[in-house]
């Protein structure tokens, strides 16, 4: 008698066409030594790879590319992407700035739409956010506890994970995108188990994201959490919000952790008017000479990658030669400011009209095709809460966060995933079809949510 084959890869079968999506999100968990210089790094490589493997399988399996409503919307950057780098003050600088457009706002997101088969996969994706954000916050908690963090108003207690001092909104990224998946998650109809451990990670992700210092990543999960609860009903909404301040109370206050120093960090955020410090007011002087090219040169920009250029041309004397980093391993250094930190004015300055209103209008397009669906699923009961929560929370953080920083860093791979679970979610049938067939765990998830 012939023994049966042996299948060691069976339970994974469901799965791997995400897998290597899943892989680029672990690859930001690893350390890339200190003094980095913040740009593309390992988890950008494999994303060029998965890219290449989504095209593979489609020319394999044969298989219906984009929808139309996707391909419309991911591919609307590329007419302001294409008018922007003719206009580059070289062809080096314009095709180098287009190929990092396309891989965060349509390569990627498009080969992550189209791995994507089902809510399976979206709760896979999510939980590995919330996997990569509590390891960058264990990280971040001991860098705090330890004085090994960056360099924060002389103490080297500032919490950045594995993204050193260069890149000091890395881990405040990774760490908010983990709550905001795990809030999401809570909020949804799945198993009770399930919702309880996501309740118990975005109670614990509260404290590192505190730790990491950053008000704009704090504006941004704060928007979108309070997003959250609105879309997902006011009864859940309320116990989820007493939950939560009463967990910021007790790890904040009850505990001391931090206290004096985020009081003042969190009071500055009032005062960016009447006292700023120097980072605001750089970044007020970088917002103004962003304005200044774009009155320059309205409809076009004045190219991509010209924003570092033309800065000194356009900027006030009130601007900083640079920011000073240290600490996480990396000696001192004055880190020059080459982007206004502000995403929708970095495209205003070297994409004009044109650009902010393709870049900017794809973005909107989703978050409206997303949050329809959303209210759709709500209303009238059917799985898939969760992942819509987790789609729109993720879009909404940011298209919050792009008003106080810019792509760039380890991180913003992190970004196309974001845009690519939205645009599954928004434009691919997200939440209205079920499991696919023969996936035990998906049929059990759905037989718990119908209880």
């Amino acid at each position: 008698m012939t023994p049966p084959p042996v299948r060691t890869l069976s339970p994974l079968l469901p799965v791997l066409p995400v897998l290597p999506v899943v892989a680029v999100i672990a690859l930001l968990g690893l350390p890339l030594g200190p003094g980095g210089e913040g740009g593309a790094g390992p988890a950008d490589a494999l994303s060029a790879l998965v890219v290449l493997y989504c095209a593979v399988r489609l020319v394999r399996d044969r298989r219906r590319p984009l929808s139309r409503t996707a391909a419309v919307l991911l591919g609307l950057p590329v007419v302001g992407l294409a008018v922007a780098a003719m206009g580059a003050s070289s062809p080096g600088a314009g095709l180098t700035g287009m190929g990092r457009y396309l891989q965060v706002f349509v390569l990627v997101p498009a080969a992550v739409l189209l791995l994507i088969r089902d809510r399976g996969d979206v709760r896979l994706l999510a939980w590995s956010f919330v996997g990569l954000a509590l390891w960058q916050g264990a990280i971040g908690l001991h860098q705090y506890a330890t004085g090994t963090g960056a360099s924060y108003q002389g103490e080297e207690i500032r919490a950045v994970g594995t993204f050193g001092a260069q890149d000091v909104m890395g881990m405040a990224t990774v760490v908010s995108l983990g709550l905001v998946c795990a809030v999401g998650l809570a909020l949804g109809r799945t198993w009770v188990r399930q919702r309880a451990v996501a309740a118990g990670c975005a109670v614990i992700l509260l404290l590192p994201l505190a730790l990491s210092f950053s008000r704009g990543a704090w504006i941004a999960t704060a928007v979108t959490c309070a997003v959250q609860l609105a879309l997902a009903g006011m009864r859940r909404a309320l116990k989820v919000a007493a939950v939560v301040a009463a967990a910021g109370v007790i790890l904040v206050g009850g505990f001391g952790i931090g206290t004096a120093m985020l009081q003042e960090r969190i009071t500055s955020i009032t005062q960016v008017t009447d006292a700023p410090d120097q980072s605001v007011t750089d970044r007020y002087a970088m917002w103004a000479a962003a304005v200044g090219m774009w009155r320059e040169q309205p409809l076009t920009g004045v190219g991509l990658k010209g924003f570092p250029e033309h800065r000194d041309t356009h900027a006030s004397p009130a601007l900083s030669s640079g920011s000073d980093t240290e600490g996480a391993g990396a000696a001192f250094r004055r880190q020059p400011l080459l982007s206004p930190h502000n995403m929708y004015l970095l495209i205003l300055a070297e994409q004009g009209l044109i650009g902010l209103l393709a870049l900017g209008g794809s973005w909107l397009a989703l978050l409206a095709c997303g949050l329809r669906r959303l209210c759709r699923v709500r209303r009238e009961g059917r799985p898939g809460l969760d992942c819509g929560l987790v789609a729109c929370g993720l879009l909404v953080w940011q298209l919050t966060d792009f008003a106080y920083a810019d792509i760039g860093g380890q991180s913003t791979v992190l970004t196309a995933v974001c845009f690519g679970l939205m645009g599954w979610w928004g434009t691919a049938g997200g939440g209205l079809r079920g499991a696919s067939a023969g996936r035990p765990v998906g049929a059990y998830a759905e037989k718990a949510a119908a209880r």
